[in-house]
């Protein structure tokens, strides 16, 4: 069963496809900058009746060439999973006719470490087959711990927490992303970015403190923009129909964050439960609601 933290490992890229980019300037690879990033089906399924799923692959056009990118999450070495990415890479080759890069997300150095080996397929002492996955971890991806550098690249702050949930940095990581989430504000990107992190992180320790704070700090990043608000409307000296268009607007714009949570994390409305949520102006329910979307499982938690 695919979890969570898995889908937040390879996310980053699905949400922003030229991440990536970004990442790989950060680590100095020999990758032309794009001009064009393409999702693509992750379905690799052949006419035989054998599903076989990429958890992303994007197509990359630069000023000088086109390439895939195959994006894998990764939480523990797998030998099986020698085959699986194999196949991909061959796969996708044979049917676009494009060079394939298998890029493999890791959350310890340990499964870093075993990805980041050449991985073959071997009768005796003869090899067949050379598979060499480029491998973001602990090792490479650097530990952002300034809430600047967080404000600078949000992907990249998100990939920086999950490869690093499970070392002595992940504090001071995330205590970066909270101080500039609260420089920013809350919005809808800082909401699918808080959201992520949680997911790429649940399976450490780091999970609760990461709970605790956004907890806290979600009161906050409410009351400053309905100060902002607040403060917008007696400079401009408005009337009580537009502070009641101020207060409309407030409901709406949490009503879309919740939606945008409960979307980043897959999880599926029905007509009745969205028609409830865009109906509430109540701001303290929509608030209530916005923190229980960041654990809920499914909609009815929420709305049941």
């Amino acid at each position: 069963m695919v979890s969570s933290s898995h889908e937040a490992m390879h996310g980053i890229f699905t949400h922003d496809p030229v991440a990536f980019a970004r990442a790989f300037h950060v680590l100095d690879l020999p990758f032309p900058d794009p001009i064009a990033v393409e999702q693509i089906s992750v379905d690799l399924t052949e006419t035989a009746p054998v599903e076989r799923r990429a958890d992303t692959i994007l197509r990359i056009t630069t000023a000088e060439d086109t390439f895939l990118l195959v994006v894998e999450a990764q939480s523990s070495s797998d030998v099986t999973r020698i085959a699986a990415w194999s196949y991909y890479v061959t796969f996708l080759h044979n049917k676009y006719e494009l060079p394939v890069v298998l890029v493999v997300v890791c959350h310890d150095k340990q499964t870093a470490t075993w990805a980041s080996k050449p991985m073959t397929v071997t009768y005796r002492r003869w090899t067949s087959f050379t598979l060499q996955p480029l491998v973001l971890g602990p090792h490479n991806v650097p530990a952002i711990t300034d809430p600047a550098e967080v404000l600078d690249d949000l992907p990249l702050a998100a990939l920086s927490a999950i490869t690093h949930a499970r070392e002595p940095e992940i504090g001071a990581i995330l205590e970066a992303i909270i101080v500039a989430f609260r420089r920013r504000g809350y919005d809808d990107e800082t909401a699918f970015y808080a959201e992520l992190v949680e997911q790429g992180i649940s399976h450490t320790d780091a999970a609760q403190l990461w709970r605790d704070q956004m907890a806290t700090d979600l009161s906050f990043f409410r009351s400053e923009s309905a100060q902002r608000l607040r403060e917008q409307g007696r400079e401009q000296g408005l009337e009580q129909g537009l502070e009641q268009g101020l207060e409309q607007g407030r409901a709406e714009q949490a009503a879309r964050s919740v939606l945008t949570v409960l979307t980043g994390r897959g999880i599926e409305l029905s007509a009745a439960h969205r028609a409830r949520l865009v109906e509430t102006t109540d701001l303290a329910q929509l608030d209530t609601w916005l923190v229980q979307a960041l654990t809920a499982t499914r909609a009815g938690e929420l709305f049941d």
